[in-house]
């Protein structure tokens, strides 16, 4: 019985955090409208989504892994950078980010990893969308910046 509670509570509360997220209910069971519905509700929330679309991003600290370690070197906290992608040695570069905040860079000891991967990780502050594009070109393609 408790291995299935566990799991039905924690789908339940993640529903409500859901529903409570996106400022929604959930519509009334017994097929009656709410006070909240109809074409005044309709008109809030259209007022809300316009408004959550005109105001900016909330920046997030994103890491980035850069191919070149060397380069990572000369960069420091406070410096403005683009991120480029290229997936191939031949391929010409896209540009992922554009004037970047650089928040963190490791310690020159610290800039390759020991778990074989190539380069060194920097922490970047962008708007969330942006953090996406960024993973997104980590997948595929190897990073490299150029300064501001």
């Amino acid at each position: 019985m408790r291995r299935r509670f566990l799991p039905a509570a924690l789908a339940v509360g993640a529903a409500a955090l859901a529903l409570t997220a996106t400022g929604s209910s959930p519509p009334p069971q017994d097929g009656s409208r709410s006070a909240g519905s109809g074409p005044a509700a309709e008109r809030r929330s259209t007022e809300r989504t316009a408004a959550a679309e005109k105001a900016p991003e909330a920046p997030v600290s994103a890491p980035v892994r850069i191919a070149d370690a060397a380069t990572v070197r000369l960069l420091s906290p406070g410096d403005r950078i683009d991120v480029l992608a290229s997936t191939s040695k031949s391929a010409s570069a896209r540009v992922v980010a554009t004037h970047v905040r650089v928040a963190q860079v490791p310690d020159y000891r610290d800039t390759v990893s020991g778990d074989g991967a190539e380069g060194a990780l920097i922490v970047v502050v962008v708007p969330r969308r942006t953090a996406a594009a960024l993973a997104g070109a980590a997948a595929t393609s190897r990073l490299a910046v150029t300064l501001c």
